[in-house]
């Protein structure tokens, strides 16, 4: 292997959890490090409660937020409109020791999965989304965050209904800043912004300590 170059795949851990590398066609690796605090702050979320959490992950991609949801005790079920992140995202679980763990494995548009869930009646307790500025479905569904997000927040809205958790949102979409993710989740969940939602910046630090702005996350409680 030449100097510098990637091996074909390697892992990496994060607590307990263990994630499979591996450079894609779009430059990414499979994990992105600064959704490391969101893992940590599902986790705290789902051992914090009494009895076991029913979890929506959508754009759900390698699984980190599913893992770290599983490995504290929740049911989960992942949602990914590409078949093989999905299968990706499985052997993370195995990696990770978490195979036998109650997660479903949902392949398929992330609009559908949940206006068919609301039909059906099922009910979660907590929905964690990590949506794309662009995106099509596993059957050509297009996804415009413009136009989509609020939409699909007010159905998770409908879905957490009653019993909900915890929410969390994160964005990396031109435009959607810290007070425009914070109100768009604040507005579509709960209709107001006196609930509790709060936005942050995510960032990566550099060896040298610098922080590279990576998207904004939002999150319900504090």
């Amino acid at each position: 292997m030449a100097a510098g170059a990637l091996p074909s795949t390697w892992t990496i851990k994060h607590g307990e959890l263990v994630f499979e590398l591996q450079p894609t066609p779009f430059g990414h690796v499979g994990v992105f490090p600064e959704q490391a605090a969101n893992w940590d702050w599902i986790a705290k979320q789902v051992a914090r409660e009494s009895r076991p959490l029913r979890v929506l992950n959508l754009f759900a991609y390698t699984g980190g937020s599913t893992l770290a949801a599983a490995a504290a005790g929740a049911e989960v079920v992942h949602v990914d409109s590409a078949k093989n992140t999905v299968a990706w995202a499985r052997r993370n679980a195995e990696l990770s020791g978490l195979s036998e763990k109650p997660i479903r494995w949902i392949a398929e548009d992330a609009k559908k999965f949940a206006a068919r869930e609301l039909r059906r009646g099922n009910r979660y307790d907590a929905v964690i989304l990590d949506p794309p500025s662009y995106g099509h479905g596993a059957k050509g569904e297009t996804w415009k965050i413009t136009r989509d997000l609020h939409p699909l927040l007010t159905t998770c809205a409908k879905l957490t209904e009653g019993h909900r958790a915890f929410m969390l949102l994160t964005c990396h979409s031109p435009g959607f800043e810290s007070p425009e993710v914070e109100a768009i989740l604040a507005d579509a969940v709960f209709g107001t912004c006196q609930a509790g939602a709060t936005a942050r910046p995510l960032t990566l630090t550099c060896i040298d300590g610098r922080q590279l702005p990576s998207g904004v996350v939002a999150r319900w409680p504090n």
